[in-house]
């Protein structure tokens, strides 16, 4: 089985925050294939993803404490960390943008930071949706806290349909193909 996490920050409040295009890609997923959220034996949402044999899931402990969820949810499935996919806004990468890796480091994200303190590891997949860095002046928490300009909305929404086809990808033949298929920068334009 794989789990396949969308991190984002829970609540009305959010939606459609830079944070939380990782929930809108579990979220499109959930629905192109007509899946259910539900209640998970950890403190997020998921969707059984039975034709796939994976799961898709939404931590509620806020972006700063998604490890907490993801390693509950991985221990109780009992989910080989190879079999792990995180998805996750990445604002050095510009709007627009993807970045498939197999492992790597926190890069500065908060919400990778806490993955990996509670896994122990960075041997784990992740997509990274580039939504810029906007104004250096401004504060990066306020930055990403702040749902999109209505003219970046049509990039946002073809970019979590292109995550959308990298997450069924990932579900059906793993990170390598993923990465061969959607680092490629012409896939950006």
């Amino acid at each position: 089985m794989r789990l396949i996490v969308g991190l984002g920050n829970p609540g009305r409040k959010y939606a459609g925050t830079r944070h939380n295009v990782g929930f809108e890609v579990v979220d499109l997923v959930a629905g192109r294939h007509r899946l259910d959220w539900e209640s998970a034996p950890a403190d997020a949402l998921m969707a059984k993803w039975r034709s796939e044999g994976a799961l898709l899931a939404k931590p509620l402990t806020f972006m700063n404490l998604s490890g907490h969820a993801v390693g509950d949810l991985l221990r109780f499935f009992k989910i080989d960390i190879g079999d792990l996919l995180v998805i996750v806004d990445e604002v050095q990468l510009e709007l627009g943008r993807l970045r498939a890796r197999a492992r790597g480091s926190a890069g500065g994200h908060n919400g990778l930071k806490s993955l990996i303190g509670e896994l122990g590891t960075e041997e784990f997949a992740r997509l990274r949706i580039g939504v810029g860095r906007g104004d250096a002046r401004r504060d990066l928490a306020d930055h990403v806290l702040a749902t999109f300009e209505p003219e970046e909305r049509p990039v946002v929404t073809e970019v979590v349909g292109r995550a959308a086809d990298a997450t069924e990808l990932f579900a059906r033949e793993g990170i390598g193909p993923v990465m061969n298929r959607f680092n490629r920068k012409e896939d950006a334009e």
